[in-house]
C-alpha cells in the first residue's frame, strides 16, 4: 500500500484545530482515532467514546473535555490546543464491506 502522506496542520496554541477525514461516513463503519499510536476516541455506530480505557487514561487526561467528536463526519475537534498535542493523529476507518481506510494529520503548534 502506498505510504499516506499525512494532512499537514499548523495551529497556534489555544486554538481548535478540526481534524476531519473528509469521507462520507457508513453508519456501521469503526472510526479510531489515534495520537501517536495511542488510541484516544472510537466512534462505533451510533455510539462514541473518548478512550477511558486503563492504557488511556493518559489521554483522557491529556485531554479532558477538549475532544469533540462528530458523527456525521467522523471528525475530531480538539479544542483549547497545546504543545503537548504536536504530532502525528491517525484515523482507521473500519468496515465490514471495504478495506480500512487510513487517514494521517501531523499537527504542529
Amino acid at each position: 500500500a502506498p505510504a499516506v502522506k499525512p494532512d499537514e496542520m499548523s495551529v497556534e496554541e489555544g486554538e481548535s484545530v478540526t481534524l476531519d477525514p473528509g469521507v462520507i461516513r457508513n453508519k456501521n463503519d469503526l472510526l479510531t482515532w489515534y495520537f501517536n499510536d495511542i488510541c484516544i476516541a472510537e466512534i462505533n455506530g451510533d455510539q462514541s467514546k473518548i478512550c477511558t480505557d486503563e492504557q488511556c487514561e493518559d489521554a483522557d487526561e491529556m485531554y479532558r473535555e477538549r475532544l469533540k467528536l462528530n458523527h456525521q463526519t467522523g471528525s475530531l475537534t480538539i479544542r483549547n490546543i497545546r504543545c503537548t498535542d504536536s504530532g502525528l493523529y491517525k484515523l482507521q476507518i473500519s468496515s465490514s464491506s471495504s478495506d480500512s481506510i487510513i487517514k494521517i494529520f501531523s499537527v504542529i503548534v
